[in-house]
């Protein structure tokens, strides 16, 4: 018992050590928001003397966020929706094995995520379609580079029961109609993690938005936070609102779906 109430004690201690680790920044990063420049000067380190959410304001006014954060939300919705939506339909019949190769593609599409990012093949090609500089284009762009999603919707999919399909199949139940009626429903965890690596992904690009859009007018949040640091780079709580405003949407994102992540990514890691 002794043992027991030691290894409970040190699994604590560990567990408040790393969230520390990851609070204490976005807490520092909070403080410095809130307070003047002249404040932040005088002790960077000190905590603030008020809230001043007045600096928001002026962080997004300033780095004209509304049109960037409006870019970053379509371009992170749309990638993330059109991934989620070929991942399933890519993810089954090769989970069934109702094509040949099935673990050869598996194989093959498990190897792609380790080779590195082809950006003079994949520059030619936009530019030959006629997407470059397009909203499209780079949307299209993103919904083919992400694997992840389809991994573990293999994964997955693997451990749902074989009946269960032929039981919607004598009962007239069409191949789409099952996919979204009776399969995906089931698939709300692994979906949520899908949702989450995927949006991550899309949101905090800055490469891919510098290669592919030229035009200020089409560029997301992350290339307008870099903007905003070019210019802003001397006032630190003003650039600390820049950062959080960046920040928080997938914050709130991840916190609106946390409660799915742990048993979404174990259930991804099945194996049939």
């Amino acid at each position: 018992m002794k043992q027991s109430s030691t290894s409970r004690t040190i699994s604590y201690i560990i567990v408040l050590l790393m969230l520390a680790l990851y609070v204490f920044p976005l807490f520092y990063l909070f403080n410095v928001s809130m307070k003047t420049q002249t404040e932040y000067l005088l002790n960077p380190v000190a905590l603030t003397e008020g809230i001043r959410l007045e600096n928001f304001a002026e962080a997004w006014t300033k780095g004209s966020f509304s049109q960037y954060m409006w870019n970053s939300v379509l371009y992170t919705g749309m990638s993330t929706l059109l991934t989620l939506i070929l991942s399933v339909f890519a993810a089954f019949p090769l989970a069934r094995r109702y094509v040949k190769f099935s673990t050869l593609i598996y194989i093959f599409f498990l190897i792609s995520m380790y080779l590195p990012n082809p950006l003079i093949p994949q520059f030619s090609l936009i530019n030959q379609l006629g997407l470059y500089n397009t909203q499209t284009g780079y949307i299209l762009l993103k919904t083919t580079g992400t694997g992840i999603a389809f991994l573990m919707f293999v994964g997955y999919i693997k451990s749902v029961s074989r009946e269960l399909d032929e039981a919607a199949a004598m009962d007239g139940c069409g191949y789409t109609r099952y996919l979204f009626t009776i399969l995906v429903p089931l698939m709300k965890p692994i979906l949520a993690t899908g949702i989450i690596l995927t949006a991550i992904g899309v949101w905090n690009d800055i490469i891919g938005p510098t290669i592919y859009l030229s035009d200020p007018n089409y560029q997301p949040v992350t290339k307008g936070l870099f903007t905003f640091y070019g210019q802003y780079m001397n006032n630190w709580p003003l650039l600390a609102c820049g950062i959080l405003i960046v920040t928080l949407p997938l914050v709130v994102l991840y916190v609106a779906l946390q409660r799915f992540i742990v048993g979404g990514a174990m259930a991804g890691a099945v194996k049939s």
